[in-house]
């Protein structure tokens, strides 16, 4: 009777690895993900930025202003009352690395909204706005050219 071989046997049968449960777990997160993933939408969705026709990337800063065409303002996604902008923003002076605001407004937004925006960032102590815009596509562009040239 030879002994060793049946334990050769069995430890050839244990080096397959079974990924059936490492597959139900990830299928299960996948759902997860799919079911949470539309409530991370933010309110820049509802926000269509004006067009501009030259300009470069705007990286994301500490401190982000959007404004929607209804006249609501909200300061890192969180809503504000405009009232109590310049109240914010003095706050948020302190947290930030950078004194920069980027502003995200609506086309449809008035002025008067933006001056509001301006004067409460300088009022805290901001040293740098900058205003968020699509840039135009080169056949826009071209034809914005022209018009200027014509």
């Amino acid at each position: 009777m030879n002994f060793g071989s049946s334990q050769e046997n069995e430890r050839q049968t244990f080096n397959e690895i079974n990924i059936t449960p490492l597959t139900d777990i990830f299928l299960v997160l996948l759902i997860i993900m799919m079911v949470i993933a539309p409530s991370f939408q933010s309110i820049d969705n509802n926000i269509k930025m004006p067009g501009i026709n030259s300009g470069l990337a705007i990286e994301a800063k500490d401190v982000t202003i959007s404004i929607t065409k209804d006249g609501s303002f909200y300061v890192n996604e969180e809503k504000v009352n405009p009232d109590n902008l310049e109240q914010k923003l003095y706050i948020l002076i302190g947290e930030v690395n950078k004194k920069e605001i980027v502003v995200k407004a609506d086309k449809d937004t008035k002025s008067s909204e933006i001056m509001k925006v301006m004067n409460a960032a300088q009022n805290a102590g901001f040293e740098k706005l900058v205003i968020a815009g699509e840039p135009l596509k080169a056949k826009e562009q071209k034809k914005l050219e022209d018009e200027v040239k014509g």
